[in-house]
């Protein structure tokens, strides 16, 4: 049988399979307040035969969001509306992480009071854009600005944010969190040199360009402990205007640090277009000898690309995005290599249950 079926262990919680949900936007939050719904409890119930659930990237605090009517967990109304949700995909076998996010320079002052958003350094990212929706639902990509340069105290509050909203998830039923270090988000924005042209201990040097992941990763293991973090990181992808010539033994350094750190998981994100870089196997063989705790992957994975990484040794579990969008039963589907929906991507972000819990399961059709 493939290993993608097989029960396995992740710390202290034991997964039904080895196959991940991955964390995917869909901005389908009641307002205001951005809260979890019961519409997404559906949402989530119904993909829980995976058996490891990333949820949606969720704010850390009011000036985390990038994108409308995407969650957060920092308020006890958000804490609230994510315990349904929780208990939902626990109650069909799968464990929960709670994806933790600060969008930094990938932002607009819609989500910001007005203010500028903040980033390492005062430089806007290059054809990047947000989604912006107004009160109906009606959105529209809008291109980002230049933001702020953070100083200490905007550095010191930011990694409060991610240690509180830590302990926030796991009161809102969480097994664990996964910080979000990849994609160009704030914590990605540090650890390229493209992005990050501090002078202070912040920036320059692998290390100091590492300073901000580890110190979140720390303050969030000091709240939650290291078996419930994950990482995700990612070393190939580049947009957002990301391209940084440095990053790979970057996230190598990274790596070693949270191996030391014993955290429960890293989380690669993978470039998942049709003409992305092919991660050369080099990269793997010396990430899995330098990280020895669970690896995930996620990018375009089919079920025998999943197989190869797995039999391989590379990765532990293997996650899908967009086949557990139309497929809610994508666990059964892949078991018994029956064929896949098609995705509709107009529905993707906000709206209602269209093209979001809509989706027939095979037996259903």
């Amino acid at each position: 049988m493939s290993k993608l079926f097989q029960k396995t262990n992740l710390q202290n919680l034991d997964l039904q399979n080895r196959i991940v949900m991955a964390p995917m936007t869909r901005a389908r939050t009641s307002q205001p307040g951005n809260i979890p719904n019961e519409m997404m409890a559906t949402y989530y119930k119904q993909r829980a035969t995976a058996g490891l659930i990333i949820s949606e990237a969720t704010q850390i605090s009011d000036d985390s969001q990038g994108y409308s009517f995407t969650p957060g967990v920092y308020t006890d109304e958000q804490v609230k509306g994510w315990q349904p949700i929780t208990k939902a995909a626990h109650d069909q076998g799968a464990a929960m992480f709670c994806q933790l996010w600060h969008v930094g320079r990938v932002s607009h002052p819609t989500f910001q009071k007005d203010e500028l958003p903040i980033a390492p350094s005062a430089l806007a990212p290059v054809e990047t854009k947000v989604w912006i929706s107004d009160d109906q639902g009606n959105g529209n990509m809008v291109d980002c600005i230049q933001p702020r340069t953070m100083n200490q105290a905007d550095i010191d509050r930011v990694i409060n944010d991610f240690a509180y909203a830590a302990k926030r998830a796991i009161e809102a039923g969480f097994d664990g969190v996964e910080i979000h270090g990849g994609n160009g988000y704030l914590i990605d924005q540090f650890l390229r040199t493209n992005s990050n042209k501090r002078t202070d201990n912040y920036g320059g040097t692998r290390e100091n360009r590492l300073r901000f992941l580890l110190e979140v990763v720390d303050a969030v293991i000091e709240k939650v402990g290291a078996d419930k973090v994950g990482v995700r990181l990612a070393p190939f992808i580049t947009f957002k205007d990301m391209d940084c010539p440095d990053i790979v033994p970057t996230i190598l350094d990274a790596s070693k640090a949270l191996q030391a750190r014993d955290i429960a998981y890293m989380h690669l994100s993978e470039a998942d277009w049709d003409d992305a870089p092919v991660i050369p196997e080099s990269f793997r063989i010396e990430l899995r000898q330098i990280f020895t705790n669970t690896i995930i992957v996620a990018g375009s994975y089919t079920q025998e690309r999943a197989d190869e990484v797995l039999n391989k040794g590379y990765a532990d579990l293997v996650a899908f995005g967009r086949p557990f969008v139309s497929n809610p039963d994508l666990v059964s589907r892949l078991k018994n290599n029956n064929e896949l929906a098609d995705l509709d991507g107009a529905t993707l972000f906000g709206g209602n249950k269209l093209g979001y819990t809509d989706y027939p399961t095979l037996d259903a059709r």
